[in-house]
């Protein structure tokens, strides 16, 4: 049976936990606060993280891991007796660094094979496609099987979120500053999505209890659904946006509910939730 180790990085909002129950090894991109460089997980969790950003002068910044830490994921792969990797990573257009360091990576693996796959996503966008990835090498798929699973899952997951402000999105060259400018003109709560591996405005609501609601109706509009994660960004109304998911049907498992994590977090802000969906195949 083929041994195929599934490697992401630490925009794919993960838990510990389910990256260690399900075999997944995460490589860490960095935060930096003004001069102050930090390795996310490693030196920085989410709760610290988003304790920083309620008291920091300035906003934080990301840097995508460098080569040797993919590299070394990928022989630690190799010498653990693992066939092959499948290495899924955050959207190219989001961290073309991230993408170009895993795949310089893997030209330096001489004959071991590694397969990339770009998600076109992220956050737990990204770690559903890591965690069908996972599925299927568990279940003995060789190294081609998986890492087109992985791909044709990307196809099918959807990442929609609502924010609680424009300006880390603005900042971080992530949207352009005229929407930020009217959407802090009129209050306007804009429901984002990650579409073709960019993030985009999807709408606008004119509150925030109606971006929750409308984020919920886009859930139940896909129903019914492989799998559910919803990322929570030191949102304050969280426990309320979970009961407007109730009795949404999922084939595998319940939802997953993840802290949103730095990487993602820098860009996104405070108050920020995310639902990332899987259609069946």
């Amino acid at each position: 049976m083929a041994r195929v180790r599934i490697v992401t990085d630490s925009a794919c909002d993960l838990t510990d936990q389910l990256a260690a129950d399900n075999g997944i090894v995460i490589v860490p991109l960095s935060i930096r606060f003004g001069d102050e460089e930090l390795v996310d997980r490693r030196e920085l969790d989410a709760a610290e993280f988003w304790r920083r950003c309620a008291s920091s002068p300035s906003l934080p910044e990301t840097a995508a891991p460098p080569p040797g830490e993919f590299q070394a994921a990928f022989e630690a792969a190799r010498n653990e007796g693992y066939d092959a990797v499948v290495c899924v990573t955050i959207s190219a257009d989001l961290s073309s660094g991230t993408f170009q360091s895993a795949t310089t990576a893997a030209a330096a693996m001489g004959g071991f094979d590694v397969r990339i796959v770009d998600t076109r996503s992220v956050t737990m966008g990204q770690g559903l496609v890591a965690l069908a990835a996972a599925e299927a090498a568990a279940g003995g798929a060789d190294v081609t099987a998986v890492a087109e699973l992985a791909a044709a899952t990307a196809a099918r997951t959807h990442v929609y979120g609502t924010i609680g402000t424009l300006e880390h999105l603005q900042r971080g060259g992530r949207i352009g500053a005229a929407r930020a400018l009217l959407g802090s003109m009129l209050s306007i709560k804009p429901v984002i999505q990650v579409q073709d591996g960019i993030v985009a405005e999807e709408s606008k609501q004119r509150t925030r209890s109606r971006s929750l609601e409308y984020l919920a109706g886009k859930v139940r509009s896909h129903a019914p659904l492989e799998r559910l994660a919803v990322c929570n960004g030191a949102a304050t109304d969280i426990d309320k946006f979970l009961g407007l998911l109730e009795g949404i049907e999922i084939h595998k498992g319940g939802i997953v509910v993840v802290d949103l994590g730095a990487v993602v977090g820098t860009h996104a802000g405070p108050e920020t939730i995310g639902v990332c969906l899987e259609l069946p195949a």
